[in-house]
């Protein structure tokens, strides 16, 4: 696999760090590891959902964390004394480890873990200060042009 040295693409940028990380880990990515299967589900213009196959374990033995834009998501097994014997041993349940990075202001909104499968919630939260807004234009001699909200009252 070929692997690119992004150095001195920092060098001539100021506050992009984030972004540079974002390649350095995309391109360093083992992308070999596809256990558990899951499907990500875009439900509506602000909501998503990830599907996790999480069969023979229960909601006690997983774990969900967010921390700075990545999800994470981890199985452990709860120790047994019992041990099977195995004519056939074709569900794995072992514990894993699998990372979601997260869109800017993507939130995790809830989780539910039903007949295997973990489900969870995302929706996209766009604050205020970040939605776009109507901007009156102002004339030269200082009187203002009506908006285009204030038209659609009037008619």
């Amino acid at each position: 696999m070929r692997t690119y040295d992004f150095t001195p693409l920092y060098r001539g940028t100021v506050g992009f760090d984030r972004m540079a990380n974002l390649m350095d880990r995309a391109m360093s990515a083992d992308t070999g590891t596809t256990y558990p299967p899951y499907n990500i589900e875009k439900l509506g213009d602000d909501a998503y959902r990830i599907s996790v196959a999480v069969a023979g374990f229960s909601a006690d033995e997983l774990a969900i964390e967010v921390k700075e834009n990545q999800l994470t998501l981890t199985a452990r097994k709860a120790a047994s004394d019992v041990r099977p014997t195995y004519l056939h041993r074709g569900i794995a349940q072992r514990a894993f480890e699998k990372t979601f990075q997260l869109a800017d202001h993507v939130h995790v909104t809830g989780a539910h873990h039903i007949d295997g499968m973990l489900h969870i919630e995302l929706e996209r939260q766009v604050p205020e200060a970040l939605k776009p807004r109507q901007i009156a234009i102002t004339a030269a001699s200082g009187a203002t042009t009506p908006a285009l909200e204030s038209d659609a009252t009037e008619a």
